[in-house]
This record gives structure tokens, sequence and C-alpha cells, in this order.
């Protein structure tokens, strides 16, 4: 039985973004958590049976509920000002009818020639230029693609002067030090607070709904999977800022990064859904299953704002091969037939026969041997 969805399953997103972060190791990289719950919980409104199962377990959500959640997020988000987002599928097996109506955000498309030309272009559009095409190449392999496209493009409430913008001190990972062109500017103590030994600092976005943007800084040594989180932390687990006001330096900076998430899904627990057998029934009367997820995500921050863009890309692939319907046709020697035997090369008609009358019932074979002769001879 599919099982209904929070309302908003910010709880959901959240405890994915918590678990798939600590997998992508210390280096750079940016990622969006929404934008592949997003991705998967579309794939998963089409699922069903274990698949759907297993599905919930990472995602929250489920087969035909999924798809509302799926929904309701996307249009909670296109809603605030500077974000919007973007979802579609392309399939050349044929897509259930049922499945379409349960994503009516969704646009829908086949796989057919010119597709890479047509899914990089629907790729820069929806990214507005800042991903310039689809993370995973088309090979004509692929069933059905489906991508998320998330943007954002917003200023800052309060911009950092430019003119104060110079080199300062950062060290890297590797502990090596070097100079980077770093902003500053004085920010209210509302905007920042302490979660475990993380600071995290509040930078709000103009515009009616728009984006908050948290900046965490962690104990020396902390790694993105224990620091990450504190941006979502509640309230009953920050600390307040002893002081007046901070003076904060945040260096400019531009992240872009294309992440492999096929292993950290089987590793977050899916399996069914990643192999040939799985059950995604309710999207296609064709075998399905999720071959690959690639995403690529990029993120500018300057002194105006922050700009910032991801593509999810899930590409199903067909369990086995589909069984053509075999064409039968009857022949039954229910009238006058003829019998010829032939040589072994099939040239000499050894023996040629008709029968026109039915025949009488039949004896099994070998009830008189070959040298018997029949009654009266």
């Amino acid at each position: 039985m599919t099982r209904t969805p929070p309302a908003l399953p910010a709880d959901t997103v959240r405890t994915l973004a918590a678990r798939w972060l600590p997998r992508l190791g210390d280096g750079d990289f940016v990622v969006s958590p929404v934008g592949l719950w997003l991705a998967l919980g579309a794939v998963a409104a089409g699922a069903r049976g274990r698949t759907a199962g297993e599905l919930y377990e990472l995602l929250g959500i489920e087969g035909e509920a999924a798809a509302g959640a799926v929904t309701g997020v996307g249009r909670r988000l296109a809603g605030a000002d500077g974000i919007a987002v973007a979802t579609g599928v392309w399939a050349r097996v044929p897509v259930r009818e049922e499945y379409r109506r349960g994503l009516p955000g969704v646009r829908f498309g086949e796989l057919g020639a010119g597709a890479q030309d047509a899914l990089d272009a629907w790729v820069r559009e929806a990214t507005g230029g800042r991903i310039d095409r689809l993370p995973l190449d088309l090979d004509g392999s692929e069933e059905l693609v489906l991508l998320n496209a998330l943007a954002l493009k917003a200023s800052w409430a309060i911009a950092f002067p430019r003119h104060l913008t110079r080199d300062e001190p950062f060290t890297d990972g590797h502990g090596d030090t070097r100079p980077v062109p770093t902003m500053r500017r004085r920010i209210p103590a509302a905007s920042v607070r302490y979660v475990d030994g993380t600071t995290v600092v509040e930078l709000p976005c103009a515009g009616e709904g728009a984006a908050l943007v948290r900046f965490v800084l962690g104990a020396e040594g902390a790694g993105p999977g224990e620091v990450l989180p504190a941006a979502w932390a509640g309230p009953g687990d920050r600390k307040r800022l002893a002081a007046d006001a901070a003076d904060l330096l945040l260096p400019r900076f531009t992240l872009r990064t294309r992440t492999g998430a096929h292993p950290h899904l089987t590793a977050l627990g899916l399996d069914l859904a990643l192999r040939p057998g799985a059950d995604f029934s309710g999207l296609s009367g064709d075998p399905l299953f999720i071959e690959d997820v690639v995403q690529e995500a990029v993120v500018e921050v300057a002194e105006e704002g922050v700009e910032a863009a991801a593509v999810t890309q899930v590409r199903m692939a067909r369990s086995r091969a589909v069984p053509r319907p075999g064409t039968v046709e009857r022949i039954a020697f229910d009238r006058p037939f003829g019998v010829v035997v032939l040589d072994a090369e099939g040239e000499l008609p050894l023996f040629a026969g008709w029968r026109s009358s039915a025949p009488p019932d039949a004896q099994p074979l070998g009830v008189r041997p070959l040298d018997a002769r029949p009654p009266g001879a």
C-alpha cells in the first residue's frame, strides 16, 4: 500500500542530504540535495512493490503519493523569488498516462533523432545558461531520461561593498596558505549562530520569499559531513552570538562539480531500483531500472549576490529484451491431406500418399511388428 507523504517533506530532503554528504569526500564539491530528491522522487512515482518500498526508505515518498509530494515541492520552489525549477522526461518506451497525469508540471517528450541537442538546449534554458549541456551524454542505450533542473539568481538584501574586497590569507585542506580575494561587511548579531562548535552565518537575499544563504565554518579539521548539516539545525540546537555585531570576511568563490551519484545510492540502501528486475510498472509497461544518476552543479558567490544551478540526470535502461508477441499460425490437418516420403537428399519420392477419408482410431506405434501380416493375408 502506498504511504501518504508529509505535506511538505522537508525532513526527508534533509535526511537524504545528511546521509549523502559524508560520501562526497573532503575535496571541493557542490551538489543539490533537493535536486536529487526531486529527480528520484519523480522516478519513485512510477515505482511499485518492493522497489517502491526501497525508495521510500531513502526518500520518504513512494508510488502514487510521490507524485503529489514532488509536485508540491516543485511549486513551492518555483513560487520563490529568484528560483526556477523544471523537470522533464524523455523516453523511447511508452509512458503510462496515469503517470503523466500525476506529474502535471513535468514536460514529456520522446528520445528520437536529435535528442542530444534538444536536451542540451533544455538544460541551458532551464539553468539560464549556467550549465551548458547534459551531465551525461546520450549513447543510444537509454530507454528513458529524467532531468531535474534547479536555478537560483539572487541579490543580497545588503550587498558587500566592492571597495572593501581585498586579498586575505586562506589555508586550504592540505594546510597550504595563500591570499584570496575576500569580501567584507558588518552583519548584525542575529545573522550568526553556533551549532555544536560550527559557526553559521545567514545572509538573506532580496525579494519576497527569497532564498536564505547560510555559510558554515566548522572546527579545524572537521569534514563536510559533520559541518554542513549545522545549516539546517533546529532552534533548540543553536546558540546566539554574544557580541552586538560581527565583521564577516567571506572569500569570493565559484564551485562547479559533476557528481556520479549511482554508487552513493547503492551505499545508501538502494538495490532493486538499480538493477534489472526493478518494478517501475507505474511509469511504463516496459521493464525499466535506474542505470545511472549524475548531477552537475555550480554556485557563484560575489559582492552583489549568489547564482547557482544544478541538473540531475536519471538514466533508465530496459531490464531485459522485451519479448515480442509471437506470431502463431494454426495449421490443422482436418481435411484430405497427402503424405510423401523422400530419400535423404529430399529428391526421390519414395512414397506418396493421400488421405481422403477420416482415419480410424489410431493404434499406438509399435503395437504391430513391422513384419506382421495383415489379417487374412
